[in-house]
């Protein structure tokens, strides 16, 4: 049956609200989800008193990948830790929303991406009568740094393979690998939380980081390398399950799902965009396509198209 593709863009049915704190800024922040036209893309709205600022959530928008993934200038006005929420949108298969932020930084929440799903869950998502266009990789790609590396390469879905090695007991080498549609990614990846070591917390507070963060937004490995947490892990191997959770997030600003496998060891933030943006820079490597007429009991076939308005390749 081959594997099931999504034929049309989707947006929100109605406006969702969410409010909370920036984990590194500490301040309060509302945001506001609301339904958007095909081919819209997903759009930050930054409302400054009178003044709004538009930033397309587009890797060639990423202005720092420091602790988190900005939009923006860092040193003028941005978006910053964009990653969970943009989890969700991928996750989920939102292709067109508008996201009104009266903040620099989407609200941390719990640390993970579930309440931005019972968020959209709440409202539900709605079909547009335009086709959905999809990046399908068509040869690898891979870019590295250090021991660290990551890569796309051709595969029949969207797949995750995300391997971490820390030398803390605590998390040790995890790996988590899956194909990703909306139920897995709600079952499998958006309830992992953010972590962080609780030596770094003061090193971090110095550098106006982590300013908002608790064990209420995230899991801490204590001094003893061990979780403090009052309930401990979510799932067995909740770090690796998290850093996939921020893949998904930095790879949803490609402007479309990828049809493809993306591996990565030792990533983060600032390779995963790097390889992003190798993929994006490679019209060799991959091709803008979209499904063509279904026939019962078939599996869709696709065909190569223009690019989606919204979503310029040249970065």
């Amino acid at each position: 049956m081959g594997f099931v593709l999504q034929d049309y863009q989707t947006t929100l049915k109605s406006r969702a609200t969410l409010t909370g704190t920036g984990v590194h800024s500490g301040k309060p922040v509302t945001v506001h989800f609301l339904p958007a036209d095909a081919d819209t893309g997903v759009v930050f709205h930054l409302s400054n008193g009178s003044e709004s600022r538009e930033f397309r959530a587009l890797v060639a928008e990423v202005g720092a990948t420091d602790l988190c993934t900005m939009l923006g200038d860092p040193e003028g006005e941005h978006i910053a830790t964009v990653e969970h929420l943009m989890a969700t949108v991928f996750g989920l298969g939102i292709d067109n929303i508008v996201i009104e932020i009266d903040g620099r930084e989407v609200p941390i929440l719990d640390g993970s991406a579930m309440p931005f799903v019972e968020a959209v869950d709440q409202v539900g998502i709605d079909t547009l009568p335009v086709k959905r266009r999809y990046i399908r990789v068509v040869k690898p790609v891979r870019i590295e740094n250090g021991a660290s590396w990551a890569e796309f390469r051709p595969y029949d879905g969207t797949r995750f393979e995300i391997e971490i090695d820390f030398e803390s007991p605590a998390i040790g080498r995890q790996l988590f690998a899956s194909d990703i549609n909306p139920d897995i990614f709600r079952r499998d990846v958006a309830r992992a939380r953010t972590f962080g070591f609780m030596k770094d917390v003061e090193r971090l507070w110095a550098a106006g980081y982590a300013l908002g963060s608790s064990l209420e937004n995230s899991l801490v490995i204590g001094d003893d390398n061990r979780v403090i947490n009052i309930g401990g892990l979510r799932y067995p191997n909740e770090f690796a399950r998290h850093k996939t959770l921020d893949a998904m997030g930095d790879l949803a600003l490609a402007g479309a799902r990828f049809i493809g496998c993306f591996r990565s060891y030792r990533g983060g933030h600032r390779l995963n965009a790097a390889a992003l943006r190798r993929l994006l820079s490679d019209r060799s490597a991959f091709e803008i396509v979209e499904t063509t007429r279904r026939e019962r009991g078939r599996a869709a076939e696709m065909r190569a198209v223009y690019a989606p308005v919204y979503a310029p390749w040249m970065i």
